[in-house]
């Protein structure tokens, strides 16, 4: 029972480590947006701090739900064309603030030529951003931590080096395993080596490659290589993978109905899909919004499933029971991403399920073509639309 209480102690430490890396850009730019003095520049480039590191936060906590899953490597990576260098890029900008909370000097050796790999960049950039922030949290101030990329014949070699605490033989030989970490004392009372460097191991793994662990001893430092098969032939350096099709924002507008308790969420998503030229009604309780959609026949509707009083699933129902709203487009946004979840909703009628934090270059995409299918409609054009 001891031991079970440790190790539930170690996992709600690391859940903690986890999140807080993107947490720490993101509250940077909330900081600076709060100033209220960033020029266009600024603004664009922390509103893409920020989407970045909300992106990579969905899928870190996708992760720590199912632990487990991650570790036994039945996870399922999106695979694609990725430039290890950009990877790096990202990885640092995570843990940008606490190399400088700790004035660390951070040296970089980064190979000018192709780095590019076949595998899922999210799980890379937490892969790098899991080893620098060890590096980090583990190296004394005025430290200092080198990250290096090589290129092989047949692999990519990533090289973090740190001066810090340095780790026995016995931690070295175990320290993927999880929740793993050295005995506390009260100078790394931050926590250990845990969780995050077990899915470093899993992740690198179903990547093909290898991950290994050198030190020379307590107060030594610390070496982490990664290394990945090298991708034969593909897109040159300069290649850029786009996230959604140009075409999206020519899109026809739409009449939308957002309903979500949560006045903060939905008073954003309704400003975001307003700079794209859609008409959108908000309401925040399932009455209310029973009432719009039957004077405002709204084209879509995006629905949460958590509502008070009636539930989204329920109102979804409702909707598709009246005659005036039946032939809306329903989309569930949702909290709860499994499987049954999922089923729960499209029986009570909707077409699209989103999971929360809603992406929205995917819902801009969805509702171009939703727009795209309903036009033969609204110009009066015989042939019937399909409905997504």
């Amino acid at each position: 029972m001891r031991d079970a209480g440790r190790r539930k102690d170690d996992f709600l430490a690391m859940l903690a480590h986890e999140l807080r890396n993107p947490l720490a850009p993101i509250g940077a730019a909330a900081h600076l947006l709060r100033l209220g003095r960033l020029d266009e520049k600024r603004l664009r480039h922390t509103s893409e701090i920020i989407g970045r590191q909300v992106d990579h936060m969905t899928h870190l906590i996708n992760d720590l739900l199912d632990v487990s899953r991650v570790t036994r490597g039945l996870v399922e990576l999106e695979n694609e064309e990725v430039d290890l260098r950009q990877v790096i890029i990202d990885a640092v900008e995570q843990v940008t603030p606490l190399i400088q909370s700790k004035r660390h000097k951070l040296h970089s050796r980064i190979s000018p030529d192709s780095a590019r790999v076949m595998g899922d960049k999210k799980r890379l950039v937490q892969v790098v951003a899991n080893i620098l922030n060890n590096a980090a949290k583990y190296t004394p101030e005025e430290g200092g931590i080198t990250i290096s990329l090589d290129v092989r014949e047949d692999r990519m070699l990533i090289d973090i080096a740190d001066n810090g605490i340095g780790m026995s033989a016995d931690l070295t030989a175990h320290v993927f395993e999880l929740f793993t970490q050295a005995e506390r004392t009260p100078d790394r009372s931050a926590g250990g080596l845990g969780l995050g460097l077990a899915l470093v191991r899993s992740l690198v793994e179903l990547h093909g490659g290898g991950v290994t662990c050198r030190s020379a001893g307590p107060g030594q430092g610390s070496r982490f290589s990664v290394w990945l098969p090298r991708l034969a032939g593909g897109a040159g350096a300069g290649a850029v993978a786009t996230g959604s099709p140009a075409d999206t924002l020519n899109a026809p507008a739409l009449r939308i109905l957002i309903v979500d308790d949560n006045v903060d969420a939905a008073a954003m998503l309704g400003n975001v899909l307003e700079s794209l030229g859609h008409e959108v009604d908000v309401e925040h309780s399932a009455r209310a919004a029973l009432a719009r959609a039957r004077r405002q026949r709204p084209q879509v509707c995006l629905l949460d499933i958590g509502l008070p009083e009636i539930d989204g699933n329920a109102l979804a129902m409702r909707l598709r029971a009246d005659p005036e709203t039946a032939c809306a487009i329903l989309i569930a946004v949702s909290g709860y991403g499994q499987d049954s979840d999922r089923q729960r909703s499209f029986a009570a009628g909707f077409s699209h399920y989103l999971v929360k934090p809603v992406n929205t270059e995917q819902l801009i995409v969805m509702l171009a073509g939703i727009a795209t299918s309903l036009l033969p409609r609204q110009v009066g054009d015989a042939v019937q639309a399909d409905i997504p």
